[in-house]
Order: structure tokens, then C-alpha cells, then sequence
């Protein structure tokens, strides 16, 4: 299959979380959350192909896009914080399908950040149509900082269908509400490793 014809998106969205407050003092500067996500024809579905590489690179300008999409959202890469990716694949297909978005997902969001150095958490499953994933993230400079460990929901009422993917990426411009556990914080990161 032409590397130009492997990338057929059915739809896609995006969605903003705006968060207030955790029952707990209202912050001063509300938290977003971006979920970008797109569903995509699964070209491999009902085969075992042995070569996943073309479809995995094909995915790249999607992925740079939907990046693109949430900074926009955000108000820019300077304001984000944390992120993570994740791929749900239908019931036709298998994991393996959706590890594709390992390198696309998680280069498309670097290249548009550029000064992003941690590695990029994830979830996948195959599963029904409607399903939801819960994406993990961290902070986008170092794991370690413990107030960025968070996570948002997935998912598209519609798919994916059997022979579907949905791949989403997520970007927030804040931690947690009110994170108190210690551990380091954004403002203390000075390896720059990408971990601490």
C-alpha cells in the first residue's frame, strides 16, 4: 500500500478540560487539558503484516498537526506542561496496530514543542467501539516532577469501529489542582535529562 494512502482519517476532535478546583481552594489559575484525537482507517485490519514502519511514518504529519492544533489551544508551547498519547484499536486489529503511535504520536508532539525532553507516557488496548482510555501524563521536561502526574480521559462515542484506530495526544498547562505530595517540582528541574 502507497505510504500516501495508509493515513485515512474518518473524523476527528478536540476537546478542552478547564479545572477550577478539586474541592479544595479555588486556584488562582485554572488548569486545561487538551485531548487531540483522530480515527483512522486500521489498513492492516483482519492480517498479520510483518512491516508495521510505512504506516508508522505515515503517521507523522497527523500527529504534527494535531500537536499543532493543541498549542493553538493552549496558547502556545510555552504554556505547556505535561502531555501523553494513546491508541485504541477495534476488535479487528491488534496491539501491535496501535504501537504505531509510539514514535508518530510522541514525534509529532516533540517537533512541535522542541524543548520537550521527557519521554512521552502512554496507554493502548484494543477494544469495542466506544470504548474510553484514561492517558496517563507527565511533565513534558522531566518525569520526575511528582505535581504532573495526572491523566485524561478518551474516547469518541462512535469508535472506533472494528476496523478503526483512534490515536489521541494530550497536552495540559498545569498540574495537578492543589498537588501537595512533594517530591520535585516544576521549578526545581535542572538535570535536564528528561527525568529530573
Amino acid at each position: 500500500m502507497d505510504a500516501s494512502t495508509l493515513v485515512q482519517v474518518r473524523k476527528r476532535a478536540l476537546t478542552v478540560e478547564t479545572i477550577y478546583h478539586e474541592f479544595g481552594p479555588r486556584s488562582e489559575t485554572p488548569v486545561r487539558m487538551v485531548a487531540a484525537t483522530a480515527v483512522v482507517a486500521n489498513p492492516y485490519t483482519g492480517s498479520f503484516v510483518e512491516d508495521l514502519n510505512p504506516f508508522m511514518e505515515a503517521l507523522r504529519p497527523l500527529a504534527e498537526e494535531m500537536s499543532q492544533e493543541m498549542v493553538k489551544a493552549l496558547g502556545g508551547s510555552d504554556n505547556v506542561e505535561s502531555y501523553g498519547k494513546a491508541a485504541i484499536v477495534g476488535t479487528a486489529g491488534e496491539i501491535e496496530h496501535g504501537a504505531v503511535w509510539h514514535v508518530a504520536g510522541g514525534w509529532g508532539m516533540r517537533h512541535v514543542l522542541q524543548e520537550a525532553l521527557s519521554m512521552v507516557p502512554s496507554a493502548k488496548a484494543v477494544a469495542a467501539t466506544g470504548y474510553r482510555l484514561m492517558v496517563p501524563m507527565h511533565h513534558v521536561s522531566a518525569s520526575y516532577v511528582r505535581s504532573h502526574y495526572s491523566g485524561m480521559e478518551i474516547g469518541i462515542q462512535d469508535a472506533p469501529r472494528p476496523n478503526e484506530i483512534l490515536f489521541s495526544l494530550v497536552m495540559a498547562d498545569g498540574g495537578r489542582i492543589n498537588s501537595r505530595l512533594g517530591g520535585l517540582t516544576a521549578n526545581e528541574i535542572s538535570v535536564h535529562d528528561g527525568q529530573r
